[in-house]
Order: structure tokens, then sequence, then C-alpha cells
């Protein structure tokens, strides 16, 4: 059987590179295809929210990937929950949406929980993916959340560096959670050091994905 065929769909090319990085180093032997719309993310900032003409392009992306020989289908930009849903139910491969992996395993872990986001409007779906699966399971958490944007703003310059710098000072500040969780897969490169900075572990989502759809599709 010939390894399986990943199609990364990106709403932002800062999302590519991460993905790419955690998938070398977890399961090297998946072929990936990536389908970038650079649109989608400005758009929806324009909007506001995501309306149905946004999530109608959605899903015409996953039917294009699965049309084109898709194991299973990837989202990166974590701001488009509800569209990711439309797409899961209208294919029959696997469609995962770019923090249910690590969602999972954060509430696993604990109930104590603030999401780091450099792009505003992923607070939103994440607190609600969040508390969505802290329901399906019958658990209380409590979430914090910080956000970031000037990160995100330095890394479309190019100033990796810098990013990361702002990521680390805006995890610097004690909270009561016990767990630190990356909303964006382009934040991946900050991780190591807002664990240093914070005293606390911290979970990113491309690894947490690449692990739960190896399981998958290897199960």
């Amino acid at each position: 059987m010939s390894a399986p065929r990943i199609y990364l769909i990106h709403a932002t090319p800062v999302a590519i590179a991460p993905i790419t990085e955690a998938f070398t180093r977890l399961w090297p032997e998946a072929r990936l295809a990536n389908l970038l719309e650079d649109s989608l993310s400005s758009d929806l900032a324009e909007a506001g929210e995501l309306t149905s003409a946004l999530s109608q392009r959605f899903l015409k992306l996953a039917t294009y990937a699965a049309e084109s020989g898709a194991d299973a289908i990837l989202f990166t930009c974590s701001a488009f929950g509800d569209a990711i849903d439309l797409c899961k139910r209208s294919l029959s491969i696997p469609v995962l949406k770019p923090n249910e992996a690590m969602i999972e395993e954060a509430i696993q872990r604990t109930g104590k929980i603030t999401i780091l986001a450099t792009f505003q409007p992923a607070i939103a779906s994440m607190t609600e993916e969040f508390q969505a699966y802290a329901q399906q399971l019958g658990v209380d958490i409590e979430l914090n959340s910080l956000v970031c944007p000037e990160a995100l703003a330095e890394l479309r310059k190019g100033n990796a560096e810098r990013h990361d710098a702002l990521i680390v000072d805006s995890a610097r500040p004690p909270t009561n959670s016990e767990l630190l969780c990356f909303a964006q897969f382009s934040m991946t490169s900050a991780a190591q050091r807002v664990s240093q900075a914070s005293g606390l572990p911290v979970l990113t989502t491309p690894d947490s994905a690449v692990l739960k759809l190896r399981n998958l599709l290897n199960a």
C-alpha cells in the first residue's frame, strides 16, 4: 500500500512551513499536497464573521482535494471551525480541523487552559471548540485567552525572531492556567521559549494534528 496522500488546505502562507516541518519529523512517509487560498483570511477579517459564502468556498476546496485523491484533509487555519464542520459532514474521508487533536490532548491533561493567538478571529472559534469538546466529555474547563496580533504582522514581514519574541512577552504574565495552547500553526517556532518564560507546558496544533492523522490512517 502506498503512503497516504494528505491534502493540507491553508488560508495563509505562514502555516505551510510549520505543518510541513511537523510531518517531516513525526510522519515523513505521508505524501503532502498544499492548497493555499490566502484571500480567505482577509475576507473573513473584512466580513467580521464566517458567512455561508465563505463556508461554500471551503467546501469547494475540500471537494477538489477529495476528487484529487486525498486520503485525508487537514485544514491549517483555526478561525473557520464551522466551515470545516460542513466539509466533514459532506465528505467521506477524514477531515481534520487544525485544533481538534490539540484540544482533545489539552482537555485530557487539565481543565485550566490559556489559548494564545496571533489572529484575533481564531479565539472565538477555538473557544467554542474547547467548550463543545468539554461538554461532550462532561467536564468543566476554565479558559483564558491572550492575543498578540503584532506578532503575526511581524511574521508576514519575514521577521520570525521578532514574532517569537512578541509571543514570549505576551505569555509572561502569570495566569491560573496549567497549560498553554497555541491557536495558530504559524506560532509553533515560539513554543520552547514560551514554555521556558511561562513555566508552563505548551501544546502546538501541528504536532497534535499530525499524530492524530497518523493514528487515524494507520489504524
